[in-house]
């Protein structure tokens, strides 16, 4: 057994392993990165070009870890997709979301896009699996009596995540993917297999981050709503950049339980694009897997459609909150565009929730402050920032003390740290190595292969 990182494994983007066992090719996810364009952007296909490729095991929903799959279905077009039915639901959304961004994005003949027919063909042959359900897989050239068992267990982080626990002739490796163990507004924390793992393949987004900068969401929720408080009284608004799959969703969620608590005024709320039909899926799956609260439902909550605002100054008439993507700013998104109209606004406020990329505009939004200068993107004239801009941490993954229960209750003997910056990494091996000096991690490199046994 060996693992071969073809992208994600020293940043956030592009997320995609090899992992083969006893001949057979499985690769674990299957992302595009987003802050990169054409080839550039894809993992490294060609390190798999000659070997077994046979199932691709895809985690979540997100652009980092699903919209390459077009891509590498071109490429072996006899591999078998396999995911949780509701990452299959959500990525017939997503992948057509990032066809329609691929094609403003790419202009030139290196990297073909793939059409809207394509996408609706590839849905169709995704298979799914439940959580908890055991299946067993088998490749052309399986070179064992015994099949590859796998079980899909939820990963906290938005709905249909998964992480998968994969055993061969009594060995056992745990992928993460991105993983929660806290509960948010909507979803619940992961569950964890029971049984010990021989590898652990971990996420350490948050390795670099120290918890004490992590308020608990109840009492961020509550800071969130007096900053939200204090800009209305000012008579402005507040923009709040969103992921439209999950952050949008939770967000939404915590916003109106503040406003029923009576700890945020009530005013309109805007949201629009591909979040309102995500929204849809989340409702149609309340009841199927763990939610804080079944009952909830995001389609009952009275927003209002961002895109039929012909004018941006009309959000200024009156005091309100816009839920925009994407949740990094990236430029020619709606949060991007009405990020420069928001920052010239003394009164109104933009708010981020989330992880923000060193490289993202987003970033060096949330890190300005009134007065400074700032340019979202390298070609862009300075604008001084006039409006309020404050950070708010609403994590859909594992804090530092999460990843270590994670690590704690799998207890692995090797560790294989990924999705992550090189700071992240290195707390996250150094405190294994501190807590267990007989274990071994390994930091992933694309195109960099880890034997496992």
């Amino acid at each position: 057994m060996y693992l071969l990182p073809l992208g994600g494994a020293n940043e956030i983007g592009a997320n995609s392993y090899y992992l083969n066992i006893a001949g057979t090719g499985l690769v674990l996810d299957c992302g595009m990165h987003p802050q990169k364009k054409g080839l550039e952007a894809l993992p490294r296909f060609e390190l798999i070009n000659d070997l077994p490729v046979d199932f691709v095991l895809i985690t979540h929903a997100h652009q980092d870890h699903l919209s390459a799959l077009p891509y590498l279905v071109k490429l072996h077009p006899h591999i078998k997709i396999i995911t949780t039915p509701q990452t299959r639901a959500l990525a017939e959304l997503t992948l057509h979301n990032s066809v329609s961004i691929l094609c403003e994005q790419i202009k030139n003949e290196e990297m073909k896009v793939y059409s809207h027919e394509e996408i609706d063909l590839l849905i169709k042959t995704i298979d799914y699996r439940n959580y908890a359900n055991t299946f067993e897989i088998s490749g052309y050239n399986h070179q064992s009596i015994e099949p590859i068992k796998i079980t899909f267990y939820d990963a906290g982080h938005i709905l249909g995540s998964a992480s998968f626990l994969i055993e061969h002739s009594g060995k056992t490796i745990f992928y993460t993917g991105d993983i929660n163990t806290d509960d948010q507004t909507i979803q619940t924390g992961c569950s964890l297999p029971k049984v010990k793992s021989d590898v652990l393949i971990i996420e350490s987004t948050y390795g670099a981050t120290e918890s004490g900068n992590l308020l608990n969401r109840e009492k961020e929720a509550e800071r969130l709503a007096a900053s939200i408080n204090k800009i209305f009284n000012n008579g402005g608004s507040v923009l709040i950049p969103v992921f439209a799959l999950g952050k949008m969703q939770e967000i939404l969620g915590t916003l109106w339980h503040l406003i029923v608590k009576g700890k945020l005024t009530q005013t309109d709320i805007y949201i629009g694009g591909i979040g309102e039909k995500i929204n849809r899926v989340y409702d149609y799956n309340r009841y199927v897997v763990r939610r804080a609260d079944s009952e909830f439902k995001l389609l009952d909550l009275p927003v209002k459609n961002l895109y039929r605002v012909n004018n941006p100054d009309d959000f200024f008439k009156h005091p309100r909150i816009v839920l925009a993507s994407s949740g990094m700013v990236i430029e020619g998104t709606a949060s991007y565009k009405l990020a420069k109209h928001w920052l010239m606004r003394k009164d109104s406020g933009i708010f981020t929730v989330g992880y923000m990329e060193r490289s993202t505009p987003g970033y060096i939004l949330s890190n300005a402050a009134r007065g400074d200068k700032i340019k979202l993107t390298l070609f862009m004239e300075p604008v001084e920032v006039k409006c309020c801009i404050k950070k708010f941490r609403f994590t859909a993954h594992a804090k530092r003390e999460g990843l270590l229960e994670i690590v704690e209750k799998t207890n692995p003997q090797k560790v294989v740290i990924v999705h992550g910056d090189t700071n992240a990494i290195n707390w996250l091996g150094a405190a294994i190595l501190k807590k267990d000096k007989t274990k071994t991690v390994y930091a992933a490199e694309p195109g960099k292969k880890i034997i496992l046994f």
